[in-house]
């Protein structure tokens, strides 16, 4: 059975939050309504992932929990995965190298500009953009279909299969 990788953007974040800092930034109403429409459409395509790891920062953790619990999944089943804020693909790698070789369909819930890097070193040449020039907006999950060893992905070594938009469903 061949393995996936979903790459999902945390929704949409508040800006006018009063946050002390970015890494506190929480959700916006947006993104309160993004995460669980995204958690709907996962559990319909039957893209229960067996393995979620997030980001620790408020907005991606509230979006983790949100999904989560669209899909039945227990919070103490995510990995808060501190080296995935502010990564590049590097450090997104050694994240998902971390990952159980058992593990069929991995979530990973961050931040870009790292997550759109990946999706174009995993997919490499398959990449075309969006029309407006944004790989990945709030709320959008990368769906890609993934080499056996989470702990060798080469450039180009995943297959994109669709990239979706909350927007769209």
């Amino acid at each position: 059975m061949p393995r996936e990788l979903l790459i999902l953007r945390h929704a949409k974040s508040d800006w006018d939050s009063g946050a002390a800092n970015d890494f506190d930034r929480p959700l916006a109403k947006r993104g309160k309504r993004d995460a669980p429409k995204v958690a709907a459409w996962l559990y319909r395509e039957g893209l229960v992932p067996d393995h979620v790891i997030s980001s620790p920062a408020e907005r991606a953790r509230q979006t983790a929990t949100k999904v989560c619990e669209g899909l039945d999944i227990k919070k103490k089943r995510i990995v808060w995965e501190s080296d995935i804020y502010q990564a590049g693909v590097p450090e997104l790698l050694e994240v998902l190298a971390r990952c159980p070789t058992k593990a069929g369909t991995v979530l990973i819930i961050g931040h870009n500009p790292g997550l759109e890097e990946l999706v174009s070193y995993l997919a490499g040449e398959d990449l075309d953009l969006p029309q407006d020039g944004k790989l990945l907006t709030t709320s959008a999950v990368a769906r890609l279909e993934m080499p056996d060893e989470w702990g060798r992905l080469a450039p180009g070594s995943g297959q994109l299969i669709s990239i979706t938009r909350p927007k769209n469903l």
